[in-house]
């Protein structure tokens, strides 16, 4: 992970070794780039604050240097930043932005580069959200997003380090990363969050292959492997970080979620009290909280909590939905 001592060390002592370089004469950008991409990119200038929707996409995709396609930024480490333009927390690699002493208009500031054509992206800053603390302010026009046909769900029922566990063994599933949505504070900490204050549900974010697995078979699941009868409780974990939650991001997914909660409604005694609502932002926990029944499998916890509801997944699901 980079930190802002690195960038300053790049800075100061000179930049890492790119993997290629892609070189083109003037001429040949211009003919290669929109009018505007080749202000931004070659000339060094910027885009009006806004004007980007790049801010608030946040479908699964890469984003790559809109000169040369050099991979830049995955769309896990954006964030809304609230500046206008799309920001991130960290490159893809050490070695693909180059960064810059930049003394213009007044200031000093970081200006970052693609490291493999010298694109002008935008410029780095120190006042990200943690762990790392870094903002990559970049230019819209600069990037060009990477699709992979890859879709996003966030769920939450209790401990993230429970469902977590659960859907990383699920088949079309791609990624899961453990975080906090459903409250109002920005950039929430664990602390903060377990203090019950910020409204913020203990959740995970999952990108699966919806050519695999689909947004109602995932939800399915999700109310096989947890209690939705039990309001702000799952076991021994009491609060309102722990509720049951699910979010949709389109109203197709908001009909998905309601057709199924009324209908498994039908094999629990008690009424289901999942709160189903809009997504609106995920934020990514602490990196000590990812992949945590895996990388800590005799923990106490997850041998008496975890451990028995991955062998109750086993059991429910038929074989040709888990990981091999």
């Amino acid at each position: 992970m980079l930190t802002w001592i690195d960038i300053l060390r790049f800075a100061n002592n000179g930049n890492p070794t790119p993997d290629d370089r892609v070189e083109k004469t003037d001429e040949e950008w211009q003919q290669l780039l929109t009018p505007e991409q080749y202000r931004i990119t070659r000339q060094h200038g910027t885009e009006r604050p806004g004007s980007s929707d790049m801010c608030t996409a946040f479908e699964p995709g890469q984003y790559a240097c809109a000169c040369c396609e050099t991979h830049l930024f995955d769309v896990e480490d954006k964030f809304d930043s609230g500046t206008g333009w799309p920001s991130f927390t960290q490159p893809v690699g050490r070695n693909v932005i180059s960064y810059h002493k930049d003394r213009g208009h007044g200031m000093y500031r970081i200006e970052t580069l693609c490291n493999t054509c010298d694109a002008h992206l935008g410029h780095v800053f120190q006042d990200g959200p943690p762990p790392c603390g870094l903002r990559f302010c970049m230019n819209g026009l600069a990037l060009k997003k990477m699709t992979t046909g890859l879709k996003k769900v966030t769920i939450g029922g209790g401990c993230f380090w429970c469902t977590e566990a659960i859907f990383q063994r699920i088949k079309g599933v791609e990624k899961v990363v453990s975080g906090y949505a459903g409250g109002k504070t920005q950039h929430p900490t664990y602390r903060e969050v377990t203090s019950g204050l910020t409204g913020h549900a203990e959740v995970i974010e999952i990108t699966y292959d919806p050519s695999v697995i689909s947004y109602k078979e995932l939800l399915n699941i999700h109310f096989q492997t947890h209690n939705p009868t039990t309001l702000n409780k799952q076991g021994a974990d009491k609060g309102t970080q722990y509720r049951s939650i699910a979010f949709y991001r389109n109203e197709e997914e908001r009909r998905t979620a309601f057709d199924v909660m009324e209908k498994v409604q039908k094999s629990f005694d008690d009424m289901i009290v999942t709160e189903i609502r809009p997504f609106e932002a995920f934020y990514k926990a602490e990196d000590h909280h990812q992949n945590y029944f895996n990388d800590h499998p005799t923990q106490p916890y997850c041998t008496v909590v975890i451990q028995p509801k991955v062998e109750k997944l086993k059991n429910q699901l038929a074989d040709n939905m888990l990981m091999d």
